[in-house]
């Protein structure tokens, strides 16, 4: 659990740095676009209310905090979950990658009421209209990595 701990703080820390540094340094609230790479990498503005691409997106109180309340959930069964059947070096990292971008978006809400997006990325005439974080990132690196290096399933099971 250390190394889950010790990736989920840094996955965390990174993503409210970014945000901290392009929504208010960068004064990107304001300027709503900044081109890097164009087409490749732009920051775009956009307060994401939702759930992925601003699924079930709605400014009301309550969506905020059904929204934060299962991103926590979510939190408490991974944690549940690899604490009863541990996966490997790469399941545990991918397991700190879902945390703490889970946790770095449920800050978002809470201090702005919606995620920070930022990120927008197109490529070979595809012009991708959505915006995403690093939170974003990692919560998916981390899904995806507890799909390919779940535990082994031995924890629990009797010798026979």
């Amino acid at each position: 659990m250390r190394l889950v701990s010790w990736v989920a703080v840094a996955i965390f820390l990174f993503d409210q740095v970014t945000k901290y540094w392009i929504v208010h340094g960068l004064d990107l609230a304001t300027r709503l676009s900044i081109d890097v790479l164009p087409p490749y990498l732009n920051l775009r503005m956009a307060w994401n209310y939702g759930i992925n691409f601003g699924l079930l997106a709605g400014d009301a109180p309550a969506t905020r905090w059904i929204l934060i309340s299962v991103a926590l959930g979510i939190v408490l069964f991974v944690v549940i979950w690899i604490r009863r059947d541990p996966p490997g070096l790469l399941g545990l990292i991918s397991a700190g990658f879902l945390i703490g971008g889970a946790l770095g978006n449920v800050i978002d809400r809470l201090l702005y009421g919606a995620v920070a997006d930022f990120l927008n990325m197109s490529c070979c005439g595809f012009n991708n209209p959505y915006a995403f974080n690093v939170a974003d990132i990692a919560i998916f690196a981390g899904a995806i990595g507890l799909v390919l290096f779940p535990g082994d399933g031995a924890k629990g099971k009797k010798a026979s």
